[in-house]
């Protein structure tokens, strides 16, 4: 059957016939058959240049070799015993090695369950209520942070089914302003547990914090006893070895993984500093619990990945992502055209937007209909990003350079059809 056949289907069976609401764009969605590398085909028989990556995780690219054997091993050995395995310590005590502010983990099962747990957490150590976030970062599903969220709901309006009571204690601010959330701080401080920040905007497009905001918000947050949490569920092992707070120089008080930390397989964690995390359960009186934490194939996945993941590795993948950016630019300077190519290391996404965007405001001005066309031009030509302006595409290490000429043509290809309509 077809990828339209299947879609066809799976509306009858599943809320608009996918299992994550970004993933549905009109006319349907292609369905994935098999990917290996930098490359992913669908069962129409369409082999792309993938720059989605699982939305992050793949940063190794699909199927590699070191992982599959790996798991494939362990599915030998039991996939879930409800009891601690070694590997868990192995792969905490690779985490405390490479992380700056992780003196202790706890493993979960995803990215939602991990900014959740560690929102919790937070509370449960200051004894207050409120929280900040900023506008655009998107920090999971859970009810306490879809205000003002990027991502799917950044086209989308604010969720039904969520109390107004529920959210009342979740302030938001402006990303990159001081001067807005020092005002906050100033009125507010007493009264919030935590600030919970993207490093990096990954669920707006790609937008990075300004020269000098992180050490101000972290010198913000110690005069006032708020807890920093950095939320590296995109950023984490992607931009180095110890993720955006060691890529930038500023250490928080807990942060949370997911994507890359897995391998691949679903996985989140929590990670801080030892006087905040021993409040967890069962040393302490916050409860965090799940059936599948420690799971024994996301576990030896992760072992499995960050092993590849070097100095060495991020040297070479940080040039790639500097040279497409550059030849995104030259490529958009050569057309005419006024659009923005943010991005970080492996990172980018390109704005159909003529002013820079730093903020969540700002990237909503981008013309996301033009984005729409852009991306199924991609399509046409042989490269697979994610399917809404308000995402990030990424590099990985399978990408060679020929991956990254050819993105390189199929993105001014694409750019040249959309602006000759």
């Amino acid at each position: 059957m077809y990828s339209e056949e299947l879609f066809k289907i799976s509306k009858e069976n599943m809320p608009g016939g996918v299992s994550s609401p970004v993933r549905a764009y009109k006319p349907y969605p292609f369905f994935a058959k098999q990917a290996s590398g930098s490359k992913i085909t669908d069962i129409d028989g369409k082999t792309y240049i993938d720059h989605c990556l699982g939305y992050g995780p793949l940063i190794l690219g699909h199927a590699n070799p070191k992982i599959v054997e790996a798991i494939t091993d362990q599915a030998q050995k039991g996939t879930l015993y409800g009891v601690p395995t070694e590997n868990e310590i192995k792969l905490s005590q690779e985490i405390i090695n490479r992380v700056p502010c992780a003196d202790m983990v706890r493993f979960c099962n995803s990215g939602t369950e991990a900014t959740m747990s560690a929102i919790r957490l937070a509370r449960g150590y200051t004894g207050r209520d409120k929280i900040v976030k900023f506008e655009g970062t998107y920090h999971g599903a859970h009810d306490y942070v879809l205000v003002k969220s990027g991502s799917g709901a950044a086209t989308h309006p604010d969720s039904k089914g969520i109390p107004e009571s529920t959210t009342q204690n979740t302030l938001s601010v402006p990303f990159n302003d001081e001067e807005a959330l020092k005002e906050l701080i100033e009125e507010e401080g007493n009264n919030i547990a935590c600030i919970i920040m993207e490093v990096v905007m990954g669920n707006v497009g790609c937008i990075k914090p300004k020269k000098g905001y992180l050490d101000f918000i972290r010198k913000l947050t110690i005069d006032y006893g708020i807890i920093l949490i950095f939320d590296e569920v995109i950023t984490g092992f992607r931009l180095s070895s110890g993720g955006a707070q060691e890529y930038f120089g500023v250490t928080p008080d807990i942060c949370t993984f997911a994507k890359i930390l897995g391998g691949g397989l679903p996985i989140g964690a929590i990670a801080g500093k030892q006087k905040i995390m021993e409040l967890f359960a069962p040393n302490g009186p916050v409860y965090q619990a799940g059936t599948f934490s420690g799971n024994p194939l996301s576990i030896r996945a992760g072992i499995t990945a960050l092993e590849q993941l070097d100095k060495s590795f991020y040297d070479t993948l940080n040039k790639k992502g500097n040279l497409l950016r550059l030849r995104l630019k030259d490529n958009i300077e050569d057309l005419g055209l006024n659009l923005q190519v943010n991005g970080i290391g492996s990172m980018f996404q390109i704005y159909f937007n003529p002013e820079p965007v730093t903020n969540y405001t700002e990237a909503k001005k981008s013309d996301s209909d033009l984005f729409t066309d852009y991306f199924h031009e991609l399509l046409k030509n042989g490269v697979f990003i994610a399917p809404s302006q308000f995402e990030c595409c990424f590099l990985s290490g399978a990408h060679s350079d020929e991956d990254l000429e050819k993105t390189s043509y199929a993105i001014e290809k694409s750019l040249k059809t959309i602006y000759q309509k």
